[in-house]
């Protein structure tokens, strides 16, 4: 594995940055992106400088760990932005960052890897998803749209790719503990606004469920699963069994049942009783 590369946006902190380690360890020279220049250590991850938001800064980043390294065997697209906000309220400004992100520029990376990939006539792809990319969750319906979308473009990028001896697969991790919250933009939608009981309490529920979420060494032990797999699958899930079970429910229960479900988990239904309350009082 010594001789074996890898890229991975997004490996500053956080999901990234454990895959990073997890590669390092399994022995891959690994080369990993963030927005601002970063030291590189030795024996630890190469930081490249790179904004997956703008295609020159891709294709130059991409361009030098070539023409230092001359191949590129693993590629894991995980650099993200998270928006909690309804969608009615979520302005499309903040949506099309969030997509210029999550969607194009995993798009970008994969354009820019793939020549070489083919090639070689190998290489693996794996693009970082979330439970969120095959259900809905509400309050978080531009994430979620953006994750949905990846999945989309991943699972025609597998077929496309496969004749060419390059495994491409999606990971849907569920909640880890990471500095993702940090860097979500906030959306001030005010006291007035119909959804904000609804928001309290959801995030509260997420502030909650990120506190007491395990750190996310369990994504990178997916991802040396997947390079080490000659036939990979498509979708990996990691997270708490409730949280992988979440997208078998949706395809088992009758639609209403399980909207009642994840409603009541996001406590929605209380907090449309403590609304009616309030309103009653006043």
């Amino acid at each position: 594995m010594n001789n074996s590369i890898a890229l991975v946006t997004g490996a500053s902190s956080g999901i990234g940055e454990a895959i990073a380690f997890a590669l390092i360890k399994a022995g891959y020279r690994v080369y990993g992106t963030s927005r601002s220049p970063r030291e590189s250590k030795p024996d630890g991850i190469q930081f490249l400088q790179m904004n997956v938001d703008e295609e020159a800064s891709v294709k130059t980043a991409v361009g030098e760990l070539l023409a230092k390294e001359g191949r590129i065997d693993v590629v894991v697209n995980s650099a993200g932005l998270g928006v909690i906000g309804a969608v009615e309220e979520v302005p499309i400004e903040l949506a099309k960052r969030v997509f210029e992100t999550n969607y194009f520029g995993t798009m970008r990376v994969c354009q820019a890897v793939v020549p070489t990939m083919r090639k070689q006539r190998s290489g693996c792809i794996i693009n970082i998803s979330s439970i969120a990319g095959e259900v809905g969750l509400p309050f978080r319906g531009i994430y979620s749209a953006s994750k949905f979308a990846v999945e989309g473009m991943t699972e025609a990028l597998r077929m496309e790719l496969r004749p060419f001896g390059i495994r491409t697969v999606v990971i849907q991790p569920g909640d880890f503990n990471t500095n993702i919250g940090t860097d979500r933009p906030t959306i001030d939608h005010g006291e007035d606004s119909p959804y904000e009981h609804y928001l309290r309490e959801i995030r509260a529920e997420i502030d909650k469920g990120m506190a007491s979420a395990p750190t996310p060494e369990a994504v990178g032990e997916a991802v040396l699963k997947i390079v080490r797999s000659t036939m990979p699958g498509f979708r990996y899930r990691v997270g708490a069994f409730m949280e992988t079970l979440t997208p078998k429910l949706k395809k088992i229960f009758p639609h209403k049942l399980y909207e009642h479900l994840i409603m009541g988990h996001y406590r929605m239904h209380e907090a449309r009783l403590m609304k009616e309350e309030k309103e009653i009082a006043e």
